[in-house]
């Protein structure tokens, strides 16, 4: 038997490990964001669904076993042995949880909502690496997992109930504080060291403030009204629907611009009408309104006034989103913006762009493209 554990802790894998472990909580991060790009697909999908779920589960459980190590709980026991690896697990989990919720905000053409969350996401990642204690400063470890749930419930709700509206986010950041007040306060009753480390009511407060950042977040549209994602946005000449695709008119970007399919600068002539056309990704069964709110930037005034809001209603389940389009005639020319928004009026993605109109130019580099 000693042989086998001496030969156990010559491992190479392990020698490595022990040779660059500084790095292991930045390398397990990453680990778990790689290994969502590479299995993830969809929210509504029953191998995202279990895949979410799992890590979730086992993130709970790993936090929790971790916090009650250093009072010595698992002394003799098979967990003894593994102990030391918990941080480098959370990190895993953390990594894969936040890298699915990335992915998914990707489906979104608004580059700004899904910043907003990229910035959340590599702040996390930078000050895991900077503080001193990492993963076992249980401040930043509770704050963390509190964040990471609360994004779960958002997700994972609608997909379960069916349904999408501003009561189902309430309602999931409430199941997402009370689990993680409840799983909070029960380390603190059992675990001596998590008393001798935390204060309590600041641990409370500080969940309690990032909840209610969240939701500032939510309401003030910083985020999309999630597991909603506006995947195409395009300004167009003409849309026609043939069977049961819609054949799109417009004019392409340069290949540099990878954000945009349609050229910022639409080319019209008077009266010409201007249509937009979206596909928005809403999971399988869901059903619900939305809006093509136009706006146009007034230069005396120096601000945005609606011109029009056009609705339809979108079902959820199709891979390359909800196809529809709405469209305006005689419109000004100028810097205009089409808010693709819900009944709820939080914004799902923007579509821009300017119009010139001058009937001696002409459009540039036009194409049709199925969707």
């Amino acid at each position: 038997m000693k042989k086998i554990l001496v030969k156990f802790r010559n491992n190479k894998i392990l020698r490595t490990y022990r040779e660059n472990q500084k790095y292991a909580p930045l390398l397990f991060f990453i680990g778990g964001f790689i290994l969502d790009s590479l299995t993830l697909g969809r929210i509504d999908r029953l191998y995202d669904i279990i895949a979410l779920c799992v890590y979730m589960s086992l993130l709970t459980i790993t936090i929790f076993l971790y916090n009650l190590a250093d009072d010595g709980k698992w002394k003799n026991t098979i967990l003894e042995r593994i102990e030391k690896y918990f941080p480098l697990a959370i990190q895993f989990f953390f990594g894969g949880l936040s890298s699915a919720f990335v992915l998914y905000f990707f489906r979104s053409v608004s580059l700004s909502k899904t910043a907003t969350f990229f910035i959340i996401l590599v702040a996390l990642l930078i000050a895991n690496e900077f503080l001193k204690k990492r993963i076992s400063n249980k401040y930043f470890q509770f704050s963390v997992y509190f964040f990471v749930s609360f994004t779960f419930f958002t997700f994972i709700t609608p997909v379960l109930i069916k349904l999408i509206n501003t009561y189902v986010f309430i309602f999931s950041g409430l199941v997402s504080l009370a689990l993680t007040l409840a799983l909070i306060r029960f380390i603190y009753r059992i675990s001596p060291s998590t008393r001798a480390e935390i204060h309590l009511g600041k641990m409370i407060g500080l969940i309690f403030t990032i909840y209610t950042t969240i939701n500032l977040f939510y309401f003030f549209n910083l985020i999309p009204p999630v597991p909603l994602a506006l995947d195409s946005g395009i300004v167009a000449h003409d849309i026609n629907k043939e069977n049961s695709h819609y054949v799109v008119t417009y004019e392409t970007n340069q290949w540099y611009v990878f954000w945009r399919k349609h050229r910022f600068d639409f080319i019209s002539v008077p009266g010409e009408k201007v249509f937009v056309f979206t596909s928005i990704f809403a999971p399988t069964n869901i059903k619900k309104s939305i809006f093509h709110r136009w706006k146009w930037y007034n230069t005396q005034t120096s601000e945005w006034e609606v011109v029009d809001d056009i609705g339809y209603q979108i079902t959820g389940g199709r891979d390359a989103g909800y196809r529809g389009f709405t469209f305006k005639k005689n419109v000004k020319p100028g810097l205009w913006k089409v808010e693709v928004i819900t009944e709820e009026e939080l914004i799902i993605g923007v579509v821009d762009f300017q119009i010139v109109v001058d009937s001696s130019l002409s459009p540039r580099g036009v194409i049709e493209e199925s969707f």
